[in-house]
């Protein structure tokens, strides 16, 4: 009786870790199908596209595109119902009951701002993973930081900040940062 026990909750944590895993909202995912309302948001935070899933009793999915993917704002669609998630590097999304998981791991800082230190910026095509302002930060001497703004938060183009000093990380979902020196 003891080892059917043992089984068992050893069966519920694999599901768990295996079910747990694929609920998570994650930017960089979007879910086709089941939409039943959309509207812009003036902040471009996709956790405020989460809370307002968490609010309506209808909701049992969402997904947010970021600003200048799909319109000119950001977008929030919630849904009626759980499809699976799929790679797309303009959204993020995630099922109710779940908050907003930057990737983590590696120089990349998703989700975070850099804010002062800026001695050149420029425009750069659209990278969801910052990489290309990395690059050109290592390829400087004087670069220590830079900070990779989304199309859409400080203009119709991406935007690239390298920095002459590490400044504090500030959580704001327009950013992609990293530190290189």
């Amino acid at each position: 009786m003891r080892r059917d026990w043992l089984e068992l909750g050893f069966g519920l944590l694999i599901a768990l870790a295996v079910f747990g895993a694929t609920a998570q909202a994650q930017v960089g995912f979007d879910r086709a199908g089941g939409d039943y309302a959309s509207f812009p948001m003036r902040s471009g935070d996709p956790a405020q596209c989460a809370a307002r899933c968490e609010r309506d009793p209808r909701c049992r999915a969402w997904a947010f595109s970021y600003p200048l993917t799909e319109s000119a704002n950001a977008v929030c669609w919630l849904k009626s119902r759980v499809a699976p998630r799929f790679a797309a590097p303009c959204c993020v999304s995630g099922v109710r009951g779940t908050g907003v998981i930057e990737p983590k791991g590696g120089p990349n800082e998703f989700g975070v701002d850099r804010n002062g230190g800026d001695y050149r910026q420029f425009e750069l095509p659209a990278d969801s993973s910052g990489k290309s302002c990395a690059a050109a930060c290592e390829a400087e001497e004087d670069c220590r930081a830079w900070t990779y703004v989304r199309p859409g938060y400080v203009g119709p183009s991406a935007v690239c900040y390298l920095k002459n000093r590490i400044t504090r990380p500030l959580h704001k979902p327009c950013c992609v940062s990293g530190v290189v020196r």
